[in-house]
């Protein structure tokens, strides 16, 4: 029997026009579902009670025909967009009761077109992390755990989560360097990390300013173009988003895809991938070859650069940005003998493992005789990896790629814990795409051998979602992946 949680948003948008389901009673059954899925830590705050009176407000706006387009939809917020007088975290301990007196331009997109929030999730510490274990509020536990619990991916692991577990119609996400796609890929749903500059990054917790960026997760690929066509616009205060129309991303769903081209990078199939990962890359080749599509052999050669590249770059604005917090104006504060022991008392108890190795990693790395060295090299190598991407699109529409090299793997596991350089090469096929700007989609193609899904990436040129969006809706019909 379906449930009203089984709904996507599109569906629900429809029975709610009809007033064959009502607002109240919708939100109503993504409460029960947040509290009988509690156990997967995916919610660090929850506002029932706000989305409800929200709910009945919408109730009104569709009995009198006012209803806007997200009229009614109950959805999960990460914790890194900041939420009037709802307290937000970025689920570390230095700022884990900062209330915001302002809206994150994107919520406020979100609220103005009459969605409404049922809470915070769950997310790595500031966002960084790949597993969600970095979190001050202990890790988000991925719904398709058995006997193991497993993690959700990050650093929009609770986000993921809370999709997949029906706990909420969709959520907002944020990608530095796969945040949104990793996650999504293996929580079984499906992200979209727009073109830098699609959505305004004001009020959003800063972790690397050239490379974060918003973006919708939710249950299927109609539902990524619903969300985003809310979320997505130009904006004055921030200084970095860009003045490019959005289209309906929605008339591109259904569209077919004969005559585009679609490339396969060599360098993303290295020695020792992932049998079954390659596999499900074939398949996924096969589905958009039999709609019509011309599969075309691409060349990323700066691809091997990516990962070190993006780990001088991110931790340097890292360490840039975290520097406003120092227990003098907001957050945490633990006092000490004069202002350097006060800096280095709240710092040293505020911040977690991963934050605190990434700082000093960014601050090593923007100082005195290093700056030219490892920084401009790196700034340097970041314009050779979008030329290659420029390069390949004059021979291609959309890439396709796996999402991520492995499977969802255990809460804890040893070996990505004790050398934190296993976990960064999760990010092998996503983090290029950050350095480059460029827009890009997971959704799940498959299981694997252990009954835990498997995502594929489509990536696109600038500003051109559009041309995802038509061809995820194809993969994802050819697919015919059974979400959770």
């Amino acid at each position: 029997m379906t449930e009203l949680t089984d709904l996507t948003i599109s569906e629900s948008l429809a029975k709610l026009k009809t007033k064959e389901i009502s607002p109240v009673e919708l939100t109503q059954a993504y409460i029960k579902k947040m509290g009988e899925n509690d156990k997967y830590n995916a919610y660090v705050t929850q506002t029932a009670e706000q989305a409800l009176e929200r709910a009945k407000k919408s109730e009104k706006r569709y009995a009198d025909g006012t209803n806007r387009p997200l009229e009614g939809i109950a959805l999960g917020i990460k914790d890194l967009f900041c939420t009037k007088d709802v307290r937000t975290t970025a689920c570390s301990h230095i700022i884990n009761n900062f209330v915001p007196p302002y809206e994150s331009t994107v919520t406020q997109n979100l609220l103005d077109d009459g969605a409404l929030f049922l809470g915070k999730l769950n997310l790595d510490e500031f966002a960084m992390g790949g597993s969600n274990e970095t979190s001050c509020f202990g890790p988000v536990v991925n719904p398709w755990s058995k006997a193991t619990k497993l993690v959700a991916g990050g650093s929009s692991g609770g986000s993921a989560a809370a999709v997949a577990a029906k706990m909420c119609a969709a959520a907002t996400g944020t990608d530095t360097g796969g945040s949104i796609r990793q996650p999504a890929a293996f929580c079984g749903v499906t992200g979209i990390k727009p073109t830098y500059g699609r959505c305004s990054r004001y009020g959003i917790v800063a972790f690397a300013s050239s490379l974060d960026q918003a973006g919708p997760i939710c249950k299927d690929v109609t539902d990524c173009a619903l969300l985003l066509n809310c979320m997505a616009g130009y904006d004055a205060k921030d200084s970095t988003s860009s003045k490019v129309a959005v289209p309906d991303f929605t008339s591109f769903i259904g569209q077919d895809i004969k005559g585009l081209k679609i490339g396969i990078p060599e360098e993303y199939r290295p020695d020792g991938l992932n049998p079954e990962v390659a596999a499900y890359w074939d398949k996924a080749a096969e589905i958009l070859k039999a709609q019509g599509a011309e599969i075309v052999h691409i060349s990323l050669p700066h691809t091997k650069y990516a990962l070190p590249t993006y780990y001088v770059i991110a931790p340097a604005e890292a360490s840039s940005n975290l520097a406003r917090y120092d227990g003098v104006r907001y957050g945490n504060r633990v006092d000490g003998n004069g202002l350097d022991a006060l800096y280095v008392n709240t710092r040293t108890a505020g911040f977690g493992k991963e934050v605190k190795r990434r700082i000093l990693i960014g601050t090593y790395v923007l100082s005195a005789g290093y700056y030219d060295a490892y920084y401009l090299k790196a700034q340097k190598v970041r314009r050779l990896i979008k030329n290659d991407f420029d390069e390949a699109f004059k021979k291609c529409d959309v890439i396709l790629t796996p999402t991520s090299p492995i499977e969802p793997f255990a809460i804890g596991d040893k070996k990505m814990l004790e050398n934190p350089i296993n976990m960064y090469l999760n990010d092998v096929f996503t983090v290029s795409v950050n350095l480059a700007g460029l827009p890009a989609l997971s959704l799940p193609i498959g299981l694997s051998a252990n009954g835990l899904p498997f995502g594929m990436q489509l990536i696109g040129k600038a500003f051109d979602e559009a041309t995802i969006f038509k061809t995820a809706y194809q993969l994802e019909r050819g697919a015919k992946f059974v979400r959770m």
